[in-house]
């Protein structure tokens, strides 16, 4: 039987997440895939605020060929890192065109959020190419699998197939406003914390399938009032609708590999 893990915002730390991986047994000694019927799937964020976005997207990458030429299967949703880094190496400082803000940038958001030169000099065009034929939305083992805690991916569409095909399509563009568009949607956070939030995961959950979200994108440590140092494991909220699993890595706080469990 397939075991399924998810892991989230490595954040230019690829020591950290091998040492997650070797942890779980899903690579050896050396770093190589060792996952036996095992699915792992990333949640996006390699790049920005760690100083090796690139070493990470190379690991995953080379693990996906591993597990795919032997045993398991590495599958990748985008970020909005992702996307932030591929709209500054496309656009850089051009103009975002928009009603009375005239400093709006991909140059501009990328440096306030953490973007590393080095990330930008070494991305090839051949990575560029790999990350934007990835989804933004899976479903496995009866979870719904995001980056971001969000409901603006419905702006794409009303089903899985849907918001990827959707999403796709904005990311073969040249359209500096359309990909502004998915940066903007990619960095809403919170909407199944407080009161209304498993109203909004289960609305979420009704529409796209899955009994529970599993998401990156906003650090547990911060939701529980915690220094990130000192996290142990992820947060189950939302009335148990709503698993978070950033672990706030490039803060001091865990890589959080989690093994995904009948709900």
């Amino acid at each position: 039987m397939t075991a399924t893990y998810a892991v989230s915002d490595i954040h230019g730390h690829p020591e950290k997440l091998v040492e997650a991986l070797e942890a779980a047994g899903l690579v050896d000694a050396e770093g190589n895939w060792s996952g036996h019927d095992v699915r792992l799937w990333f949640l996006g964020d390699f790049f920005d605020r760690g100083p090796d976005g690139v070493g990470v997207l190379a690991l995953v990458r080379r693990l996906a060929a591993q597990a795919a030429a032997g045993t398991g299967e590495i599958r990748v949703l985008l970020g909005n890192h992702e996307i932030l880094a591929l709209g500054m190496r496309k656009f850089g400082d051009t103009f975002v065109p928009h009603d009375g803000i005239t400093s709006r940038s991909f140059e501009r958001s990328w440096a306030l959020n953490g973007g590393q030169d080095r990330d930008q000099e070494l991305l090839t065009d051949d990575d560029v190419a790999w990350l934007i034929e990835q989804p933004m939305v899976g479903l496995d083992a009866d979870h719904l699998l995001l980056h971001s805690d969000t409901e603006e991916y419905l702006e794409w569409g009303d089903s899985i197939d849907e918001i990827n095909r959707a999403a796709w399509e904005d990311l073969h563009s040249d359209d500096i406003t359309v990909w502004w568009e998915v940066w903007r949607r990619m960095t809403s956070r919170y909407a199944f914390r407080g009161e209304a939030g498993p109203a909004v995961a289960a609305d979420l959950l009704q529409r796209l399938g899955g009994r529970r979200i599993v998401h990156g994108h906003s650090i547990v440590a911060d939701q529980l009032g915690i220094d990130p140092a000192y996290l142990t494991g992820p947060l189950l909220y939302a009335d148990g609708l709503a698993l978070g699993i950033d672990g706030g890595i490039f803060d001091g706080g865990p890589c959080l590999l989690i093994k995904l469990l009948p709900v």
